[in-house]
C-alpha cells in the first residue's frame, strides 16, 4: 500500500498501510529514500508480527543512479551448532521447531544499521530515534490485529502454543487474538527504545544482546554471545545479467 501523499518526494509501499505512512512522513520532513525505509521496516515489524521481527535477516538493495548496493544481513549459523552438538541432545537433524532450531545469529538490525551508514554518506541526517518513532508508538499504543495475523495465530496454535512466551504476547484467555481487536507489545515497545537510544549494534554487543543470549542459553539455543559479537552486515555487489538493453 502506497504512503501519505504529502511526501515530499517518491512513494512508499509496504504490506501494511500504517508502515507505509510511516515511511512517508519520513520523507514528507525531508529523510531520504532509505530513511524512510527503516522507519517502515521497523513499524511492520510491530503491524505484522506474524511475517517480520528482530529475530530475522534481511536484504536490501539501494539504487539512486548510481551503481546499486546489496546489503547481506543474514545470520551465520552459531560456532556450536554441529553435528555433535544436536547428537548429544539426542537429534540426527535440526529440529523444525523450538529453542534447538534457533541457531542462527538475528541479522535484520545489523541490515538496519548498514543502511544508515550509507544513508548518513549521502546526506541523511534524521535521528534514529525519530526512524523508530512510529514503531515504538504502535508497539505501546497498539494496533489493531490484521485477519492476517488472527489466521496465522490460530493455524499455528497447537504447534506453537508451548513455546516460551507465545501465549503470553499472541493469545488472548487462550485463544487467538481477534481480528479489529488492539494489540500492544509492550516489551518489543522498549526493545525499540533502547535501540533509539543506545544504537542499533546493542543489539549485537549491548545490554539487549546479554538478555538475548541470556534468555537463548536458557531456553537451550546453541547461540552464545561470541555469535552475536562477531556478526556484521555486508555490502555486495547485486547479482546482475547483461541483458540487449543494458545491465539489470
Amino acid at each position: 500500500m502506497g504512503g501519505r501523499k504529502n511526501a515530499k518526494s517518491g512513494l512508499v509501499v509496504a504490506p501494511h498501510r500504517l508502515a507505509a505512512s510511516a515511511g512517508s512522513r519520513v520523507l514528507a520532513e525531508g529523510g531520504n529514500a532509505i530513511e524512510a525505509a527503516i522507519a517502515a521496516a521497523a513499524s511492520i515489524v510491530v503491524l505484522y508480527p506474524h511475517m517480520n521481527s528482530l529475530g530475522g535477516d534481511n536484504f536490501i538493495l539501494i539504487g539512486d543512479g548510481r551503481r546499486p548496493i546489496a546489503i547481506d544481513a543474514c545470520g551465520r549459523a552459531a560456532l556450536l551448532a554441529n553435528n555433535d552438538f544436536y547428537k548429544s541432545q539426542g537429534f540426527n537433524r535440526i529440529p523444525g521447531r523450538g529453542p534447538l532450531s534457533a541457531l542462527t545469529v538475528a541479522g535484520a538490525v545489523s541490515g538496519w544499521q548498514q543502511a544508515l551508514l550509507l544513508s548518513r554518506k549521502r546526506g541523511g541526517k534524521m535521528p534514529l530515534s525519530r526512524l523508530l518513532e512510529d514503531a515504538v508508538f504502535y508497539a505501546k499504543k497498539g494496533t489493531l490485529v490484521t485477519g492476517t495475523l488472527h489466521r496465522n495465530t490460530k493455524s499455528k496454535l497447537q504447534e506453537l502454543k508451548d513455546v516460551s512466551g507465545f501465549s503470553d504476547v499472541f493469545l488472548s484467555n487462550g485463544l487467538p487474538a481477534k481480528e479489529g481487536t488492539n494489540f500492544k507489545l509492550p516489551s518489543l515497545a522498549n526493545t525499540f527504545e533502547r535501540l533509539a537510544s543506545a544504537g542499533l549494534d546493542d543489539f549485537y554487543i549491548g545490554d539487549i544482546a546479554q538478555t538475548l543470549v541470556t534468555d537463548l542459553i536458557a531456553a537451550g539455543s546453541p547461540l552464545r554471545a561470541k555469535d552475536f559479537q562477531r556478526h556484521e552486515a555486508k555490502i555486495m555487489d547485486p547479482l546482475s545479467i547483461k541483458l540487449k538493453s543494458g545491465w539489470v
